[in-house]
């Protein structure tokens, strides 16, 4: 994608400014995502979008085994032998 590829404006209202929607599915920007700004010694600014980072559990859909467990009961032998 070279810079000529997609154009949006935005307007600051106080010291915040708006993505353009086109900008946000383009880069895939989305909710708790940070951008890191830099100035360059040419007056020229970059934007790195830093992308939150997802949880360990994310896409865990759960248990899918054969047998039944009982959390409460079970919770702290996992992972420990228990005589």
């Amino acid at each position: 994608m070279s810079s000529d590829d997609i154009r949006a404006e935005s307007t600051v209202s106080g010291n915040q400014a708006n993505i353009p929607a086109r900008i946000r599915r383009e880069l895939d920007i989305d909710d708790g995502d940070q951008l890191r700004w830099s100035l360059a010694d040419d007056g020229s600014l970059r934007v790195e979008i830093v992308q939150q980072r997802r949880g360990t559990f994310a896409d865990f859909d759960g248990y899918d085994g054969e047998r039944e467990t009982n959390a409460a009961e079970e919770h702290d032998a996992w992972g420990v032998d228990v005589e």
